[in-house]
């Protein structure tokens, strides 16, 4: 998603100045477009993946800069130092617009490379599910029963070695077709909350997902207040949610309460073998951004603030829901399916 400036007065200065381009583009003499609008970068070669960005143009009063990873910055200078997060040689198509104060604009653009030494930072956390057995009780606990959790979703919880258990170096988690408790099916959903909370920083998720109709499984977090405020003033980010209708879809999605609040914001993005290969679900978190990728390839990115939820401690959460609001129907052949996950880490 595009952003402007999080300064809502330069924000709210550059509508009028469109408003007041848009009333009077006939006339050409209302004010001089930009112009000799020139963009340099400069790429820190010390792995730290900082890019330092100069523009500068004629008739200009302000700048917005699109850094080719899906985020964007309001500058009235010109000038600005970006952080690059994806670990590895990466090659950015950064684009400046330069605007007037009636908000005609001319744009550049330019190449730069940027090489990050450790995108992740320091782990500061893991479950590489080394062990085989139940999942680790210091790290983990569960949400245990039925009743649609909100979602109209069909499965009942449970912490059954059927439904959840560490076996080959992966998290087995599995959603069965089996009566239990007044539901049709069973699976697992786990979470950190009250043994491990984080502010800020890098979360990635390699795992394999299902395949079958009605599956939903998701990689997400809420936030510590869900316990105070409930939801959804606490927040939710979802870093992977998928149906088994549309299995190489992934979606990314924030829940916030000035947003529609089960819709959320969010986008999708398509890649190959979801349901055969391990994939990296990846989550940037920062005061000013909220970026999801697949595999190091941002596909949603969101401007953080202080008026959002996103400033507080969240929690882990690794579950399959059957059917629901968002897994839709399900398989009539359905008898179970699996998500198996390799490792979760968090980087600060």
């Amino acid at each position: 998603m595009k952003k402007l400036s999080n300064n809502p007065m330069v924000a709210l200065f550059l509508l009028f100045g469109f408003i007041s381009c848009t009333k009077n583009s006939t006339n050409s003499g209302v004010s001089t477009t930009p112009a000799n609008l020139k963009l340099y970068a400069v790429s820190a070669v010390d792995g730290s993946g900082i890019v330092s960005f100069t523009a500068s143009a004629d008739n200009t009063v302000s700048y917005v800069f699109n850094f080719g990873d899906g985020d964007t910055l309001t500058s009235l200078t010109g000038t600005t130092n970006y952080q690059y997060t994806f670990a590895g040689t990466n090659t950015y198509t950064a684009i400046v617009t330069a605007y007037n104060s009636t908000g005609k604009s001319i744009s550049d653009t330019v190449q730069i490379g940027v090489y990050v030494k450790n995108g992740a930072g320091t782990l500061v956390w893991s479950d590489e599910f080394n062990t085989d057995g139940a999942p680790d009780s210091t790290k983990w606990g569960y949400d245990i029963g039925g009743g649609g959790w909100g979602n109209n979703e069909l499965e009942y919880y449970t912490s059954s070695s059927s439904n959840v258990i560490v076996r080959g170096g992966n998290l087995v988690i599995t959603a069965k077709k089996e009566s239990f408790n007044g539901s049709a099916y069973t699976s697992a959903r786990l979470l950190t909350q009250n043994k491990f909370s984080f502010l800020y920083g890098r979360l990635e998720v390699r795992a394999k997902l299902p395949s079958q109709h009605g599956t939903w499984p998701a990689i997400w977090m809420l936030g510590n207040s869900i316990s105070s405020t409930g939801w959804p003033s606490c927040g939710e980010i979802d870093i992977m949610e998928q149906m088994g209708s549309l299995i190489n879809t992934i979606y990314g999605t924030i829940h916030f309460p000035s947003a529609n609040p089960s819709a959320g914001v969010g986008s999708n993005t398509i890649i190959a073998n979801a349901a055969t290969d391990y994939h990296v679900y990846s989550l940037d978190w920062s005061p000013s951004t909220i970026k999801i990728s697949v595999d190091g390839q941002l596909y949603f990115s969101y401007a953080n603030s202080s008026i959002l939820p996103f400033n507080q401690k969240f929690f882990v959460l690794l579950n399959i829901a059957m059917g629901g609001n968002f897994g839709g129907t399900v398989d009539s052949n359905f008898t179970s399916d699996q998500m198996l996950v390799d490792y979760v880490r968090v980087y600060k």
